[in-house]
């Protein structure tokens, strides 16, 4: 994997992303020779035209990020990413087609822009078809070797057979666990230097995966396996980077404590973020306000009761705020103000809610919390007093997700659906811990695209 500020990409999306980005080159180059021989025009140095291709190349390389075409599920499905391209491709025509009024002479002339249209969709459904299963294949994926034979080790078992895991496992060494659940595990006491079985699997990764570390820990062999250049790595800290979320199974206070994460320098960054959401607060109030008010003129002609309303929310350091809605329920959802998790088909639920529900216009109103200060555009999900009261008693390190401004949308909202049960939030959690420790203005780029993904194809809205 390939570490960009703190999170990590997959080296074959990594390396699909490249490909794409030189086919939409060409693609652009494509299109407009075909208009110039249309138009008897001698095609000058294609120096001269770079600035032009790249900007056509730049957005919609922007735009398939956003919808998700380099979902694990989306690689290794043709027709999933046949239908994620042609959206990503006619998103960012449409926009450089109103680009082209501003900036005519950085953008391709609108009239190149449908062949060079359709020669990017030729071009990158081909790579899908050629590369697709290649990428997907061994060759793309590291080889670890995992130290443990029970319930951890069968765990990554699991999750290298799932859907564009970045690891194939190479061996299992079992480490004197009572109860062996990797039948395949080779014994330690069969193994007369580690060191050099793992270097003969071909192994780049060792991941310490035994049940129990106190006095467990194989150091020596560690140590030798360390020397020969194979990297070490622990359980907790390998299914961080592997799944993008915290594993609250298996991780412990002193992990958080000294793993990686948590940065203090954030001063900058955190001026540059509130800069951003005024400004973009601000500027979405402005151009969504219409839709804010025939929504609610929707919700009152269905069903009595006002069309907004307030309600309590845990924010920033576990304190209080009132958080401004479009309302999605009938007037009577919660008897006597007692909160009751959101369940799916929902009954309190309107028609008119239903639907803003799944495209996201009831959180519309949020923004002007974040013009306030009070949220973030990205962040963990603000929950309910009642929720975090319940929730902080029964997970782990619940109240560590409040060490950071809550959002509108967040790492846990477009990685998992709707939460309606303490499981539910259980995984959530995860996910928003990860996002905590792993802060980046890089991470908040990429969930803001991919928010796109989630209004585009609703997962799991209540």
């Amino acid at each position: 994997m390939i570490r960009v500020f703190k999170h990590y990409v997959p080296n074959a999306v990594v390396l699909l992303g490249v490909i794409d980005f030189a086919i939409l080159l060409v693609a652009a180059e494509c299109g407009w020779l075909v208009r110039a021989a249309q138009l008897d025009m001698i095609p000058k140095s294609i120096a001269t035209r770079l600035p032009q291709l790249a900007a056509f190349a730049l957005p919609l390389s922007v735009a398939m990020v956003a919808v998700g075409a380099y979902q694990a599920d989306v690689l290794v499905s043709v027709r999933q990413a046949v239908m994620r391209l042609m959206v990503a491709v006619s998103l960012g025509v449409i926009f450089l087609s109103l680009l082209y009024f501003f900036m005519p002479t950085v953008t391709l002339w609108r009239s190149s822009l449908f062949y060079a249209m359709l020669f990017a969709m030729g071009g990158l459904v081909t790579a899908r078809l050629l590369f697709g299963k290649m990428l997907g294949g061994e060759r793309f994926r590291r080889r670890v070797v995992v130290l443990g034979a029970g319930s951890r080790a069968a765990r990554l078992g699991a999750l290298e057979q799932a859907n564009g895991a970045s690891f194939v496992v190479a061996g299992y060494v079992a480490m004197g666990e009572p109860a062996v659940m990797v039948p395949a595990a080779v014994p330690r006491a069969d193994i007369p230097n580690l060191a050099a079985f793992v270097v003969e699997l071909g192994a780049t990764e060792v991941v310490l995966a035994i049940e129990e570390r106190r006095n467990a820990l194989p150091l020596k062999d560690l140590l030798r396996v360390k020397t020969t250049g194979v990297h070490v790595n622990e359980f907790s800290t390998f299914l961080e980077r592997e799944t993008g979320r915290i594993d609250l199974a298996s991780v412990n206070p002193s992990w958080l404590i000294f793993s990686d994460g948590f940065a203090s320098g954030r001063m900058l960054s955190g001026m540059v973020k509130r800069a951003f959401d005024i400004a973009a607060s601000g500027l979405l109030l402005a151009l969504v306000l219409p839709v804010i008010m025939l929504t609610a003129m929707a919700i009152k002609l269905e069903s009595r009761g006002p069309a907004f309303y307030r309600q309590r929310r845990v924010g920033l350091y576990n304190e209080p705020f009132d958080i401004l809605k479009l309302r999605s329920m009938r007037q009577d959802a919660e008897v006597g103000g007692e909160a009751v998790w959101a369940q799916e088909r929902d009954p309190r639920i309107t028609r008119i809610g239903r639907f803003i529900r799944k495209v996201r216009i009831d959180e519309l109103p949020q923004c002007w919390s974040v013009l306030k200060g009070e949220m973030s555009f990205v962040g963990p999900r603000p929950e309910r007093p009642q929720f975090v009261e319940e929730l902080e008693q029964q997970l782990p390190y619940y109240a560590e997700r409040h060490m950071v401004k809550p959002g509108i949308t967040g790492w846990a909202q477009i990685n998992y659906p709707y939460g309606a049960s303490i499981e539910d939030a259980r995984h959530k959690l995860e996910y928003d811990l990860y996002y905590t420790k792993n802060y980046s203005p890089f991470l908040d780029l990429l969930i803001l695209l991919q928010t796109l993904r989630v209004v585009l194809w609703p997962s799991g809205a209540r």
